[in-house]
C-alpha cells in the first residue's frame, strides 16, 4: 500500500467518523415530565419494584424474553433468540450472538449465569423445594439477610435477595451449556418459567458489576444491554439517557431522553403546553380537554395491566375481624368512582385477575358488590364501636389518588366506619410500624399471563403484603405452593378460584377498586404508541420524530 493510498483511506475514515458524529449531534432529544423516576433512588429492578420504575427500565435493560408491549403482549425473542422446554423443571435458551453491553463487552452465557447468581441476585438465600416453608427466604427487615448478601466486593442491600426470591422462589441455578446456551433449572415444577423470564431477566455485565465501587454506585449507573445507557441520574430530580449505539435492536433515533420529576399535575400539564416538555405522564381525565384544546397536543393511553387496590393489615384491632374488612369492600361504590373520577375511561375488573390469563381467568368471579346495607349489617355483627381506623395515602403517586381516598373515606363513614385519612410523604412512612397500620393504598400488576404474577407474587408467602407482616392465611399459602408447582391446569384453576375466595371474601387481604389507567400528554407531531405495560418505549421501532429521516 502506497503512502498516498494510506492518506486517502485515512481521510475517508476521518470523514465517515465526522459524519457519524454530526448525524448524532443533529438527532433530536425528547423531554418527559414524570411524577417520579424511582421510589428507591436506584435504577435496578431488584430494588425498585414499582410502576414508575417499569416506565424507564426497559429502555436501560434488555431481557432474555420480552413482551410484545405494543401488540398482543405475547412472548417474543429478546437477548435469547429461542427457547425450549426440557422438562417441567427446565427451560433452555439460545442467546443472541454479538450483543454488546453499554461498556462494549460482549454478552455471553457467563453474564447470564452471573445475573442469576448469589453475587448479584440471591445472596445466600436458597431455592424453595415443594412443601418447604416460604418464610425461610427472609425479608428485607431480617438482619441476617444483609450478612448473607455479602458475597463479593459489592454488598447487596437486604431487599435484593428478598425480592429476587419473591420472583424466583425455586430457581436452583442458571447453568452454562456453552458460550451462547443456558438452562434455567428449578427445584420444583413450574409451568410459568417462560413468563418469569419475560418478567425479570434483565441481564447485566458481570465485569462491570464486580468492578463497581459499591452497590449504591452500581444501582445508580448499571451496565446492561438496553437501547439507552445512563448519562446522569439525580434521584428525585432527573434522569438523562443517551443512545447505546451498539444496541442489538437497532440504533435509537434520539440524541437523548430526559425524564424530569414534576410532582404536581398542573406543573406537568403547563410545561407541556408551554413547550418545555414533549411528553407528560399521569394525566387525570379532567385535564384531557385542557391539553387537547391546543391543536399541537394530544392525549393517548388507557387501561394498563395493573389494578388499583386497597390493602388491609389484619393485625390492627379493628381489622382483626374479617367482617370489618368485608364491610369496607361492600361499602365501596366502584362504578361511581370510575364514572366521577375517570369519566368511564376504565372499568371494574373481576377481582385481582386479567383476561389475558387465558384458561386461568375466572369468568364467574366479581368484586364484592356495592351493598351499604350489607356493610352496616356486617359492622353490627362484628361488635365495632366506632374506634378509629387509619388509612395511609400518598399525595397522588397514583393518578387521582387523593381524590379517590377522600371518596372512599366518605363511603366508609356513610356505613358507620370511623376511617381517618393520613397523608404520608413516601412509601417508608406508609409501611412504618411505630404507629398502628390498618388500611393503605396500593396497586398490583400482572407482568406475565398467569395468576402467579400477581396474587402469589404480591400476596403469597413471599409477597410484599405477607413479608411486611400485614396479612397471612395458611390455606392461601398452601394453595400458593400448589399454584406455583402443579402442572395440572384443572388443579391450578381450582386453586386460584379458592385463593380469590379467601383473599377477597372470607379473610380479605385487599379489595380491588378498578383497573388502573395511564394517560400521556404529548406533542401531536411525534408518532409514538403507548403500551398497557407502563413502559414508555422510545426505541426507533416505536418512535418517529418530525425531524428524523427513516
Amino acid at each position: 500500500m502506497t503512502f498516498s493510498t494510506k492518506i486517502v483511506i485515512f481521510a475517508a475514515l476521518t470523514t465517515a467518523v465526522s459524519m457519524s458524529i454530526a448525524q448524532q449531534t443533529n438527532l433530536p432529544s425528547i423531554r418527559v415530565a414524570v411524577q417520579q423516576i424511582a421510589n428507591s433512588g436506584t435504577l435496578t429492578p431488584l430494588r425498585e419494584q414499582s410502576n414508575v420504575g417499569s416506565r424507564t427500565f426497559p429502555m436501560i435493560y434488555a431481557g432474555l424474553i420480552e413482551l410484545d408491549r405494543q401488540g398482543d403482549l405475547s412472548l417474543k425473542p429478546g437477548l435469547a433468540t429461542s427457547w425450549k422446554r426440557i422438562d417441567d423443571y427446565t427451560v433452555e435458551l439460545k442467546l443472541r450472538q454479538g450483543v454488546k453491553f453499554h461498556n462494549g463487552d460482549e454478552m455471553t452465557s457467563e453474564d447470564v449465569a452471573f445475573t442469576f447468581g448469589p453475587e448479584y441476585m440471591f445472596g445466600n438465600t436458597k431455592p424453595i423445594r415443594v412443601g418447604q416453608v416460604a418464610s425461610t427466604i427472609g425479608t428485607s427487615t431480617n438482619p441476617t439477610n444483609a450478612a448473607a448478601a455479602k458475597i463479593s466486593n459489592v454488598t447487596l442491600p437486604p431487599e435484593v435477595p428478598a425480592v429476587a426470591r419473591r420472583m424466583w422462589p425455586s430457581l436452583e441455578q442458571v447453568k452454562v451449556i456453552d458460550k451462547y446456551t443456558v438452562r434455567f433449572i428449578n427445584l420444583a415444577p413450574d409451568m410459568t418459567l417462560e413468563g418469569r423470564i419475560a418478567r425479570s431477566s434483565e441481564i447485566i455485565s458481570k465485569r462491570a458489576f464486580l468492578a463497581s465501587k459499591d452497590w449504591a454506585t452500581w444501582a445508580r449507573n448499571p451496565v446492561a444491554a438496553g437501547p439507552f445507557k445512563i448519562k446522569e441520574f439525580k434521584p428525585d430530580n432527573y434522569l438523562i439517557l443517551v443512545p447505546h449505539e451498539a444496541y442489538f435492536g437497532g440504533k435509537p433515533t434520539l440524541k437523548e431522553v430526559r425524564y424530569q420529576v414534576v410532582p404536581e399535575v398542573s406543573g406537568r400539564v403547563n410545561g407541556l403546553l408551554s413547550g418545555e416538555y414533549d411528553f407528560v405522564t399521569d394525566v387525570p381525565p379532567d385535564q384531557i380537554k385542557t391539553i387537547e384544546a391546543n391543536a399541537k397536543f394530544e392525549v393517548v393511553g388507557g387501561p394498563v395491566l395493573n389494578h388499583r387496590i386497597i390493602v388491609f393489615d389484619k393485625n390492627h384491632p379493628q381489622l382483626a375481624n374479617p367482617k370489618i374488612r368485608l364491610a369496607m369492600a361492600h361499602a365501596i361504590d366502584r362504578d361511581s368512582i370510575v364514572k366521577s373520577l375517570w369519566a368511564d375511561r376504565t372499568s371494574v375488573p373481576a377481582g385481582l385477575q386479567w383476561e389475558y390469563y387465558g384458561p386461568m381467568f375466572q369468568k364467574a368471579w366479581t368484586v364484592p358488590k356495592y351493598d351499604p346495607s350489607l356493610a352496616i349489617k356486617l359492622i353490627k355483627e362484628s361488635g365495632y364501636k366506632g374506634e378509629p381506623i387509619p388509612f395511609r395515602v400518598l399525595n397522588n403517586y397514583y393518578t387521582n389518588q387523593v381524590q379517590t381516598a377522600q371518596v372512599l373515606t366518605e363511603m366508609w363513614r356513610a356505613v358507620g366506619l370511623n376511617v381517618e385519612l393520613q397523608m404520608k410523604e413516601n412509601w417508608g412512612q406508609i409501611f412504618e410500624t411505630t404507629s398502628p397500620r390498618a388500611v393503605r393504598d396500593w396497586s398490583n400488576s400482572a407482568p406475565f399471563n398467569d395468576p402467579i404474577s400477581s396474587i402469589v407474587n404480591q400476596h403469597g408467602p413471599n409477597g410484599q403484603q405477607q413479608q411486611m407482616g400485614e396479612w397471612r392465611n395458611s390455606e392461601f399459602n398452601t394453595l400458593s405452593t400448589l399454584l406455583e408447582t402443579s402442572t395440572n391446569t384443572d388443579n391450578r384453576q381450582r386453586a386460584f378460584a379458592r385463593m380469590l375466595e379467601i383473599a377477597e371474601r372470607e379473610d380479605p387481604a385487599y379489595t380491588v377498586l378498578h383497573r388502573n389507567v395511564v394517560f400521556y400528554g404529548k406533542r401531536k407531531d411525534i408518532q409514538w404508541k403507548w403500551s398497557p405495560t407502563f413502559t414508555m418505549d422510545f426505541r426507533a421501532s416505536n418512535l418517529r420524530m418530525p425531524s428524523t429521516k427513516q
